[in-house]
């Protein structure tokens, strides 16, 4: 799938017409004005140096937590605004995650992409909000769906008379404690003729640990990375945070931002290597 076709269902992507992957990246929450917009500066010259398609991804509130003390935000219209000066800003498409139905609307009048989490991928009613919206609609395929699955998801979306869906890879759940991913699941997703980005962080998550935290690893990120690359995923997704030690949500599975100019230019090498085949 080549860029134009991204730009089917995300417009503002920018197209450098070279059939790379696109990317969606940035902190897993917003935590501050400054970190934020920090974030979101570096990995803007980061991939348009790299002539890669960027949407710059952080929820606005996280409402899946294990731990009642977690943190969840910095408040809802705060964050909301923050990623929309994001995109004003940078001029770079912005996503963000619902939760609910009733936040479908409110949420799109400040970004360009809405994620359905996947937890929620089979919640009928947050699906058809989404698609309602108008906006491009992100499906994360849930822990405990097959790829095939995912089709139904989609035909919600679709059938909601939205045909601007992705469908994202993030592991499933092996065991209590353990996610990994099933590449096959790449091309039969495809197969629904949605681009299919896999999410690289999230599954190399380790969630349910006995202290409330989910735990991670990654030290395996750029492995499976190169991976969702050589498979011929449309997009890739990670988190990245200037320290993951000090973020306040899901730092442990997140790839530290000075790493990721690095990892991103072997990324773009593997795919123009497998463009040449």
């Amino acid at each position: 799938m080549n860029n134009t076709r991204v730009n089917e269902f995300i417009p503002s992507v920018k197209d450098y017409e070279n059939n790379n992957f696109f990317l969606l990246a940035g902190p897993c929450v917003v935590e501050s004005r400054d970190l934020t917009l920090a974030i979101a500066e570096k990995i803007t010259k980061i991939t348009s140096r790299l002539e890669i398609p960027f949407v710059f991804k952080a929820s606005y509130r996280k409402a899946n937590r294990s731990r009642i003390d977690s943190f969840t935000g910095i408040g809802d219209e705060k964050a909301l605004k923050l990623l929309a000066e994001v995109n004003g800003t940078f001029s770079v498409p912005v996503v963000t995650d619902i939760h609910s139905a009733t936040e479908a609307e409110t949420v799109a009048g400040y970004v360009d992409v809405i994620q359905v989490p996947a937890f929620l991928s089979r919640q009928t009613d947050i699906l058809i909000a989404a698609a309602e919206t108008g906006k491009t609609v992100i499906i994360k395929k849930g822990q405990f769906l097959s790829p095939e699955a995912m089709k139904f998801a989609i035909q919600k979306v679709i059938g909601s008379g939205n045909k601007q869906v992705i469908v994202t890879e993030r592991g499933t759940m092996f065991g209590y404690h353990d996610l990994v991913v099933d590449f096959r699941g790449i091309p039969e997703m495809q197969s629904f003729n949605v681009p299919v980005v896999v999410d690289i962080t999230h599954s190399l998550q380790q969630p349910n640990q006995q202290s409330g935290q989910a735990g991670g690893k990654p030290e395996l990120i750029e492995t499976i990375a190169r991976a969702a690359v050589a498979v011929g995923a449309d997009g890739i997704f990670l988190e990245t945070h200037p320290d993951p030690s000090s973020a306040r949500s899901d730092g442990a599975n997140m790839l530290p931002l000075d790493q990721l100019e690095g990892l991103l230019k072997k990324l773009v090498q593997l795919r123009e290597t497998i463009n040449t085949f």
